[in-house]
């Protein structure tokens, strides 16, 4: 076929939106947001605009409220200056066609008490510190032992996610993601390795994805199914979580986001940044469940994506640090053209350089 018959170079109608192509660019954690506000800067409004030849543009992932924030310079989306700032993103993508979901985030225990309210703990279904770093002011650090969230505390966490989806909406937004992959705070109750509730949420697969379930269903409140995707990542360990029985527990989470007919279900295939057979599992049978748009993610190459899209094993591919030194990912793919290299040293934190300077086909003559 030719390069431009290829499904994965076509449109696709993905809930509410049309959008160009199949590929979508995954969120990427840049750490340049202003502090102490945690605002977009305008640098973010050259770089997602740069790279709005994706089909779909996914945001760095972006806290729900500052106790949701985990990492220094991460942008926020819940008061008014973040959705000044967002706004701009949102209105460079949209001259340029594109179209961009916001990620909502909370870290949960993934956190540091110097970025928490007051310097207070972080908080997580249960009092269990993971095994992991944060990157603070001064570099990455050991995370805080987070304490376990009280059951009356849980429906304001709810709220606030209704409330950052209103703030997406009238940023510009195309749509919202709901970051429950990765071991952040939906991840934290979903897995019975860190979650030891003994509550309504906790104990029982049921009991586990109730959380989950409740800020899908806030969220419901504030946008409809069509403009709201979530992203999952059943067999990774990122962040310290782990399940006794992976395939259940996520096997009875789709099978309840299907009924809410959302936009799409992203999925991390396989270990985060690693071996996608880490564990093994049945992603052929999560797309079935989930019945709708399926973004397949983790180590994808072109061949790949090009290969899981007309073979049905997708509907979507999401390239996530590809699109970092590659501006014009799409039409490279689409050529078959070299990839420049990323410069590991700015991906985190910094300025202009390695953010909005990698050159383009056109650029490089």
């Amino acid at each position: 076929m030719s390069l431009d018959s290829a499904p994965l170079f076509q449109p696709i109608k993905v809930g509410d939106v049309t959008l160009a192509n199949r590929i979508a660019m995954a969120p990427l954690t840049r750490n340049r947001a202003i502090e102490p506000n945690t605002v977009p800067s305008p640098l973010a409004a050259i770089y997602y605009g740069q790279r709005a030849g994706a089909g779909l543009i996914i945001s760095e992932a972006s806290q729900i409220s500052q106790q949701g924030q985990g990492y220094i310079w991460t942008p926020g989306c819940f008061t008014e200056a973040q959705v000044e700032g967002w706004r701009a993103v949102t209105k460079a993508v949209h001259d340029t066609h594109g179209h961009m979901f916001l990620q909502m985030w909370h870290v949960g225990r993934v956190s540091h008490t110097s970025l928490q309210p007051g310097g207070g703990a972080p908080v997580a279904p249960s009092a269990i510190a993971a095994k992991t770093k944060t990157f603070i002011g001064s570099g990455f650090a050991d995370t805080s032992t987070p304490r376990a969230l009280e059951s009356r505390e849980i429906a304001g966490i709810v709220a606030d996610y209704a409330h950052a989806a209103r703030c997406a909406d009238r940023a510009g937004f195309d749509g919202v993601e709901i970051h429950a992959a990765n071991g952040y705070l939906i991840d934290q109750f979903l897995r019975d390795g860190s979650n030891k509730r003994t509550d309504a949420y906790g104990g029982s697969v049921e009991n586990r994805i109730r959380f989950a379930l409740e800020v899908v269903d806030a969220i419901l409140t504030a946008l409809p199914a069509g403009r709201v995707g979530i992203r999952i990542a059943p067999s990774s360990p990122a962040n310290d979580v782990a399940d006794s029985n992976p395939t259940a527990l996520f096997g009875a989470l789709v099978a309840e986001l299907a009924k809410r007919k959302l936009a799409y279900l992203h999925v991390v295939e396989g270990q985060t940044q690693g071996a996608r057979d880490y564990l093994p599992f049945d992603f052929p049978a999560l797309k079935r469940a989930f019945g709708g748009v399926y973004i397949a993610n983790n180590g994808y190459d072109r061949s790949m994506a090009i290969e899981a899209v007309a073979q049905g094993h997708a509907d979507m591919v999401a390239f996530g640090r590809a699109f970092i030194a590659n501006p014009d990912l799409v039409e490279r793919l689409r050529r078959d053209a070299p990839l420049n290299d990323g410069d590991r040293a700015t991906f985190y934190g910094g300025d202009a350089k390695g953010y909005t300077d990698y050159p383009t086909l056109l650029a490089a003559g």
